[in-house]
């Protein structure tokens, strides 16, 4: 029987979910990767991880549609979530706030550029 918890990384820069992939899987998790929203929510709903690291700015669906969509559907609300984005709070030119990202229902919440290191310990403290 397999123990280890998954994990999904949903980023839409490959070569930084690769990297986090990789500190994860060195953590102990098993680790799955989405590019972006649409197939983060396809991923979820046909084998539901035990925790999500997700990036805010990505195409089709941005990681604040995720989440809210995650977290108003019972099956799935309590499915842990990081959310990751370089959007600074004072960056005014773009939908994406830092507050926005506060506001929203995820587990835990850190700026990019947040370290593999700093991913894998948040992650680690939600799913244990």
């Amino acid at each position: 029987m397999n123990d280890k918890k998954r994990i999904l990384v949903v980023d839409d820069e490959p070569d930084f979910a690769s990297i986090v992939q990789l500190n994860l899987e060195k953590e102990g998790f098993d680790v799955d990767v989405a590019y972006d929203g649409v197939e983060a929510l396809e991923k979820v709903k046909s084998n539901p991880p035990d925790a999500i690291v997700l990036d805010v700015m990505m195409p089709e669906k941005d990681g604040y549609e995720v989440c809210a969509e995650l977290k108003e559907d019972e099956q799935y609300a309590d499915i842990p979530i990081v959310m990751l984005t370089a959007v600074a709070d004072h960056v005014g030119s773009t939908r994406y706030s830092h507050a926005d990202g506060m506001s929203m229902e995820a587990d835990d919440y850190l700026p990019k550029p947040a370290s593999a290191e700093e991913i894998a310990e948040s992650v680690k403290g939600l799913v244990g």
